[in-house]
């Protein structure tokens, strides 16, 4: 994401633990935000530099070790109590340590370096592969009774594609933390071909809608 580095990044970072959300470089992610803390935390963000870390929480409440680190592009406020912001990724960020904080949301001390390749070009997609995902998306949606706009699909760009769908598509909470551990984009993309294979197997067995 343009006007960001490693080294122009905080070292310290307030962090939203919410299942099945992941921010990935340069994609997006809306939030409604109405839990006090959260509201707060969100508060000193506009206040400062609008970066907020999204990490998965796992069920004893501690957290995964890798999050994305988004930048509040978008805020309204509707006088109702809400917030609606939209973060853009700038990166992703291994948790070095949870610290101990007065403010109501956690705070943690947050490690770039494993993913300097955020904020370079992304690595191409085969042609292959960009449609073996196409194709395998197709059948996916039909099993979950969902549509999509093809002519979107087919004119987005690797990165936007496989991001999108990784942020989209109902997976549970481990699948979304293996997209966003995914190393490049093709690999990303691989591994949402895999997992929309899976659920399709899943549907076709009788098991309906696997999530």
């Amino acid at each position: 994401m343009s006007g960001f580095g490693i080294s122009s990044l905080p070292e310290v970072i307030p962090v939203f633990p919410l299942e099945n959300a992941v921010v990935l470089p340069r994609g997006q992610l809306p939030l409604n935000i109405f839990e006090p803390r959260y509201l707060a935390m969100v508060k000193a963000a506009m206040g400062g530099d609008r970066l907020i870390g999204m990490i998965q929480p796992k069920e004893d409440g501690s957290l995964f070790e890798i999050g994305g680190l988004g930048r509040i592009t978008q805020f309204t406020d509707p006088e109702n109590g809400r917030l609606l912001i939209v973060l853009t990724g700038v990166t992703r960020f291994r948790i070095a340590e949870e610290i101990e904080v007065e403010t109501p949301y956690r705070q943690v001390r947050a490690d770039y370096r494993d993913f300097v390749e955020d904020f370079q070009a992304p690595q191409p997609m085969a042609a292959v592969l960009r449609s073996d995902l196409e194709s395998t998306l197709r059948t996916y949606l039909d099993t979950q009774n969902l549509s999509a706009d093809w002519e979107a699909v087919s004119s987005a760009d690797d990165e936007s594609l496989v991001n999108t769908l990784a942020a989209v598509c109902p997976f549970d909470v481990a699948e979304k933390q293996a997209l966003l551990e995914a190393k490049t984009v093709p690999i990303r993309a691989a591994t949402l071909c895999a997992l929309m294979t899976l659920a399709q197997t899943g549907a076709e067995n009788g098991s309906g809608m696997v999530h």
